[in-house]
């Protein structure tokens, strides 16, 4: 592990050290990711059953084709406090280009557009949601593309967090990057706190802001490991470096769980 790299892990076993930092090392080895977080906003009158059904049925087979995996697929856990109705879907692209040439061939899919029939042909006054809204990420150098841990899809228990870390400015959004990339990620895996992806806002309805998902066990465990975050001595060190403060003007914060087909 290079130790000059993350100077704040400290204190730890050294199978524990070893541990963290060669997921970490990896992770800034590999080549950035981008994602698009996709929420379907329901409202009063929205037919979930029929989203669940299009991106089951029709969306991700349809970008399963192209070679676009691990879909991610989500709805609000019981544990989540909005009011606000959501699905949320995530998808990773390798490039910007990518996600361009995705949009064009969906057009062009003869089977995708039959199985999104019923979805595609409702009338307006019957929409399945109110509006969509996306927002797209780089991966992070802490972070740089998503993952999927081997045997987390077992796990029927399991539960995630959808965070946004909206920033006033452009300045304090990078600062608050330059924080994750320059040791919050070590802290967040010596806690429990896994994550899929994390990823700077290019664009979106929020910019400038961080966004990332992660993923537990169960309930218990989220509650337990974000107990062990907010005591960890490292983070107790990073958050008060001057320059940091004030880095995060408003949090979002999803309690989701997995669809049935979710490939996260």
């Amino acid at each position: 592990m290079n130790v000059s790299r993350f100077p704040l892990v400290v204190a730890l076993a050294a199978l524990s050290v070893f541990a963290v930092g060669s997921k970490a090392q990896a992770q800034s080895d590999a080549k950035q990711q981008y994602v698009e977080v996709r929420t379907y906003h329901l409202g009063d009158n929205g037919d979930a059953k029929a989203v669940d059904q299009y991106l089951s049925m029709a969306l991700l087979p349809a970008l399963n084709r192209q070679g676009i995996r691990p879909v991610g697929v989500f709805t609000q856990a019981p544990a989540d406090k909005n009011e606000q109705k959501i699905v949320v879907v995530t998808i990773p692209y390798d490039s910007a280009d990518q996600m361009t040439k995705v949009a064009m061939e969906l057009q062009g899919d003869k089977r995708y557009q039959a199985d999104a029939e019923s979805y595609l042909n409702r009338e307006p006054r019957d929409a399945p949601f109110a509006r969509i809204s996306s927002e797209l990420l780089v991966g992070m150098k802490c972070w740089p593309e998503v993952t999927v841990e081997k045997n987390v899809l077992e796990n029927k228990d399991r539960v995630y967090e959808l965070r946004l870390y909206e920033s006033a400015n452009e300045r304090r959004g990078n600062l608050k990057v330059e924080m994750f990339n320059n040791g919050e990620v070590p802290i967040f895996l010596d806690c429990g706190i896994t994550p899929i992806f994390i990823g700077q806002a290019l664009i979106g309805p929020q910019t400038p802001n961080l966004t990332y998902l992660t993923v537990y066990p169960n309930e218990e465990a989220r509650g337990k490991a974000w107990d062990a975050f907010r005591v960890h001595p490292d983070w107790q060190v990073l958050k008060k470096v001057a320059k940091y403060k004030g880095t995060v003007s408003k949090i979002d914060l999803f309690v989701l769980q997995p669809a049935a087909y979710s490939q996260m």
